[in-house]
């Protein structure tokens, strides 16, 4: 009687637990898509590149669960505000962020951040990636990297650069160039990419490693002149555009990312469906027609991969952080 009750004591203990973490899973997956409104974070302000691939992919991830899927635009801090609030966030699965390359990657190196990106946030899928484009203003005078560079060369400190904020992608990007041109171009952080372009439009920035999509209709109109781009290849947006590694600087190839992430305490079987529904997105045709219209590119994911990317990327700008002595302004 002894031994069958020790028995039935061990089964309850073992196959008890496994049985709720079950009906759990099986509950929270039936509960799918969230009874609330989901939204969907962007740490950046409206109209910039972050957002526009985040209102597309967001209104066919809506339709797609026949939930109602609200784009929150939070900037400032380079995006860092928009990263503490979903990493503080419910984790019942109602909460996502378009995270991006800075706060994921670079701002860890840089700052102390009120949040952890590995422990806090859990990756989803990669979203978009995308290099940038270094313009300048019409009313500057240049027309190509070599006479921007010695511009910068002959007034030292006098010319300025635009940002996304401190520690954003576009910030670094300054940085590397200044190194590896010999310049001192002054940076200057903004809480989006259209306040940026606000500023370099009237002349009062000197240049701005913007998102293609955003400077590309102030390039055709002749306000902005585009001298060249991040990546290691041309953008297929402005196939005359020349790379900076073709301008002179071999090897410099800087892309920007958005990728999707949750508060890490939601369960897993919701990031997995989450992982699962924003590829499907991502692979629709006509959500990846316009997002290549606006000079973004999907690049899904599965969540292992993604975790795997940003901890390469996280790895190797922390590496060009120390080796370049680069600092937040």
């Amino acid at each position: 009687m002894c031994k069958k009750s020790s028995l039935l004591g061990w089964l309850m203990a073992v196959l008890v637990p496994s049985l709720m973490a079950l009906f759990s899973s099986i509950t929270l997956a039936q509960e799918f898509p969230p009874k609330k409104t989901v939204t969907m974070v962007v740490g950046f302000a409206a109209g910039g590149a972050a957002d526009t691939g985040a209102r597309l992919i967001a209104k066919k991830l809506g339709e797609n669960i026949g939930q109602t899927v609200l784009v929150d635009n939070k900037p400032g801090a380079g995006g860092n505000i928009a990263h503490t609030t979903v990493a503080t966030g419910p984790a019942d699965g109602s909460m996502i962020l378009l995270g991006s390359i800075g706060p994921l990657t670079i701002a860890p190196h840089l700052m102390k951040l009120p949040y952890d990106p590995v422990k806090d946030l859990a990756p989803l899928t990669m979203g978009m990636s995308f290099p940038n484009i270094l313009v300048v203003p019409s009313t500057l005078g240049v027309s190509s990297l070599k006479e921007y560079v010695a511009l910068a060369k002959k007034e030292p400190g006098k010319l300025t650069y635009a940002s996304t904020g401190n520690g954003s992608a576009s910030h670094l990007q300054g940085e590397l160039f200044n190194l590896r041109a010999g310049i001192d171009v002054v940076h200057i952080p903004y809480k989006g990419g259209n306040p940026a372009l606000v500023d370099v439009l009237a002349g009062r920035v000197s240049s701005y490693y913007a998102a293609l999509a955003s400077a590309a209709p102030h390039i055709k109109a002749g306000k902005l002149v585009p001298l060249a781009t991040t990546g290691a290849k041309r953008a297929p947006l402005f196939p005359n555009v020349p790379t900076i590694a073709e301008s002179g600087y071999p090897g410099f190839d800087s892309t920007n990312w958005y990728a999707f992430v949750a508060p890490s305490k939601t369960p897993t079987v919701l990031l997995d469906r989450w992982n699962l529904e924003i590829v499907k997105v991502l692979n629709d045709k006509e959500v990846a027609a316009s997002l290549v219209e606006h000079g973004l590119t999907p690049n899904p994911m599965s969540r292992d991969e993604l975790a795997k990317y940003m901890a390469k990327e996280s790895s190797a700008w922390a590496k060009v952080i120390k080796d370049k002595g680069i600092t937040v302004d």
